[in-house]
């Protein structure tokens, strides 16, 4: 599974951000890990460094062997309650993308 990060310029700390984010994505799909391609994570601070409610955004888009890509969106007031959100709900779609697969054959 390829992990792939990519932040806008307002995210401080790109590296630290990086190694939190694949740290996150590892423990939180690595039961299904074997199904998925690649990952990526896209972050931004949506009021550009000024502070507000829900202002972090995490997309994260997932792509599984032979079907189109599942994405999801989450907002929150850090970046890393955004990122764990997004992946939370990553899970959970593909939980349910995997569970499809499984009842068709």
């Amino acid at each position: 599974m390829q992990i792939q990060v990519n932040t806008d310029n307002s995210i401080h700390g790109r590296d630290d951000v990086i190694r939190f984010v694949t740290g996150v994505v590892e423990s939180k799909l690595g039961a299904v890990a074997a199904h998925i391609t690649r990952i990526e994570v896209h972050i931004g601070d949506e009021s550009r460094g000024k502070h507000g409610a829900g202002d972090k955004r995490c997309m994260a888009e997932a792509r599984l062997e032979n079907r189109q890509p599942t994405a999801v969106t989450h907002n929150a007031d850090s970046i890393q309650s955004a990122v764990t959100g997004a992946v939370d709900k990553l899970r959970n779609a593909l939980d349910r993308e995997l569970g499809k697969l499984k009842a068709h054959r």
